[in-house]
């Protein structure tokens, strides 16, 4: 599972097989670096619009896949939305952070641009999420409803995350002790969940009708064929990411445009759009625990085991406007939303749905004129 859920590099090595899988993706990625390179600036942009669809279609499928292996094991749909579901929809993000710490370490990519770019695709993609992703699935379902249990158990560790990320790199970088302490923090925080799921499960989330009449995997061989697309998907994942990665340095490098600003405007919203996709479907199935769990989950999967994992490769140079405004601004719309649903008693309508998308649109504003350079 692990293999399934963005951490190739550190668990595929483990064996011949995975050793060859991990080779052949760091030539075909070096490979990528070197065809990116040698194209003309107009058709590099190409190249990296191509990728970016290329690295969401292929996210999808993946997400899609682990969807289907987590209801094979019975998971609950806050469980599952809340590990399965928020690190596959993670799988932009982690592999974004994984591929570029790579290509940092091996020289490929600079050290203050690959870091700008994907903490502000990072940072970006939760405030996203938090915000209008959660705004537009209201918008179009009429409405969502968390459990107090929820509320407590998920989004203050979600804001914590995301002050955990303000406090470390508040002085300009993401060390390799940050990275550990991140990656650990959401080591513990799934055995947490774990214990939770174990000791209730069965007591709520269970699955729709709709769900239990039509099970996508019956068999062992099919989870294990499902896991395998999975993993294929991800690998094209991790080579389009390259692409993209290759492709905004680029544009930051000839334009000057702060690789921040272009992570959370571009790749941030890209990066979100598994997320959206799978979020929507739930509430849609009137499988809220999935919804919630995978929007607030990825919230907590993507700085602690994103950033943790990239900060472990390579460390990271920190932005300014990431410690002065996207993660105090990601806290403060965290903070809002957990206040506005304890107030409702756990339902956010249309109405409440207007006041996030709001919130998502003076961030960019602000963003753009007074944070634009890194």
């Amino acid at each position: 599972m692990r293999l399934a859920v963005g951490m190739f590099p550190a668990a595929a090595i483990t064996s011949k097989r995975g050793l060859a899988a991990f080779l052949f993706c760091q030539g075909g990625m070096y490979m990528v670096i070197q065809l990116v390179n040698t194209l003309s600036f107009p058709v590099a942009i190409i190249a990296g619009i191509v990728g970016l669809v290329l690295m969401v279609l292929a996210a999808n499928l993946a997400v899609k896949k682990m969807v289907e292996l987590a209801e094979y094991l019975k998971l609950s749909a806050t469980f599952m939305g809340m590990t399965v579901l928020s690190l596959a929809t993670s799988i932009p993000e982690i592999t974004s952070h994984v591929t570029a710490s790579a290509s940092i370490l091996s020289g490929n990519l600079d050290y203050k641009v690959g870091s700008a770019i994907v903490l502000g695709s990072n940072i970006g993609s939760d405030v996203v999420q938090q915000t209008l992703i959660m705004g537009v699935v209201v918008l179009i379902t009429g409405s969502l409803y968390f459990r107090r249990y929820f509320l407590w158990k998920s989004m203050i560790p979600m804001i914590g995350s995301t002050l955990l990320c303000i406090v470390l790199g508040m002085d300009g970088t993401y060390s390799r002790l940050d990275g550990a302490i991140l990656f650990g923090s959401f080591i513990a925080y799934t055995y947490y969940l774990y214990v939770d799921e174990r000791k209730y499960y069965g007591t709520g989330d269970a699955p729709t009708q709709e769900q239990a009449a039509q099970p996508a995997i019956n068999t062992a061989g099919q989870a294990w064929m499902a896991a395998l697309i999975g993993l294929a998907s991800m690998v094209i994942t991790v080579l389009a990411a390259q692409i993209v990665l290759g492709v905004t340095e680029r544009i930051v490098t000839v334009t000057g445009i702060g690789g921040s600003l272009l992570g959370v405007v571009t790749l941030g919203v890209a990066s979100a759009l598994p997320e959206f996709t799978t979020a929507l479907a739930g509430a849609r199935n009137n499988a809220h625990g999935i919804s919630l769990g995978t929007l607030v989950g990825s919230n907590i999967t993507n700085p602690l085991v994103a950033i943790g994992l990239g900060a472990l490769i390579s460390t990271y140079a920190v932005p300014r406007p990431l410690i002065a405004w996207d993660l105090p601004w990601e806290a403060v719309t965290g903070a809002i939303l957990l206040v506005y649903l304890l107030l409702r008693k756990g339902k956010i309508g249309r109405k409440g749905s207007i006041y996030f998308i709001a919130l998502y649109v003076i961030y960019i504003l602000v963003r753009v004129f007074l944070f634009a350079a890194d």
